[in-house]
């Protein structure tokens, strides 16, 4: 995930974030009506359901083509990975989906499960926005811990969660996607 800034490159490059509080307003928002709180919808309906239909569902629901890459490629890596280590062919699932699979088919907590996705969610971007910004280590550890709470609330809310719980209204985080995927220089995939 470390090749991944799920859009936030574009923001900081616009302005949109520049400090440790408006990087924790965006993150925030992402948690709860974003990518990250769709990830766990669809992680939770995996958990339960047919891997090729919620696959199928969250490539359909990726708002960008390098938010689709960034779950492919991700949920690539992490497959092979299980595969290699667990001997558990979970096939070519997006991210979010084999971790759902990997989750079931290991018998592990959901809901901590969930909380632990979201959390590495926030850091990884956290640790883009550390060399980005610039923002200091103390800032991006201290916007973790702050995000922490939220990130158990919403894997607790998506317990048993349905694709009538899949949505999306993180505009600028998309359009910000979206706009990466031409920015002229360019760290990370998206």
């Amino acid at each position: 995930g470390f090749a991944y800034s799920h859009g936030l490159e574009t923001a900081i490059n616009d302005g949109a974030i520049i400090d440790a509080a408006t990087l924790q307003v965006w993150l925030s928002d992402l948690l709860h009506v974003g990518g990250a709180q769709s990830d766990a919808v669809l992680l939770n309906m995996a958990y339960k359901g047919d891997p090729a239909l919620v696959d199928a569902q969250a490539r359909a629901f990726a708002t960008s083509a390098e938010r689709l890459r960034e779950t492919d490629l991700q949920g690539a890596a992490f497959c092979e990975t299980v595969q290699a280590v667990w001997g558990i062919d979970l096939g070519r699932l997006c991210y979010p989906v084999a971790i759902g699979r990997a989750v079931a088919e290991m018998d592990l907590d959901i809901a901590l499960s969930t909380a632990m996705y979201l959390q590495a969610f926030v850091g990884n971007l956290c640790a883009a926005a550390m060399r980005l910004v610039p923002l200091g280590q103390v800032d991006g550890q201290k916007v973790q811990t702050a995000l922490k709470p939220y990130c158990t609330n919403v894997a607790n809310d998506c317990i048993g969660a349905t694709k009538n719980e899949l949505h999306g209204c993180a505009w600028a985080s998309d359009i910000a996607s979206m706009r990466h995927e031409t920015q002229y220089s360019r760290v990370f995939r998206s």
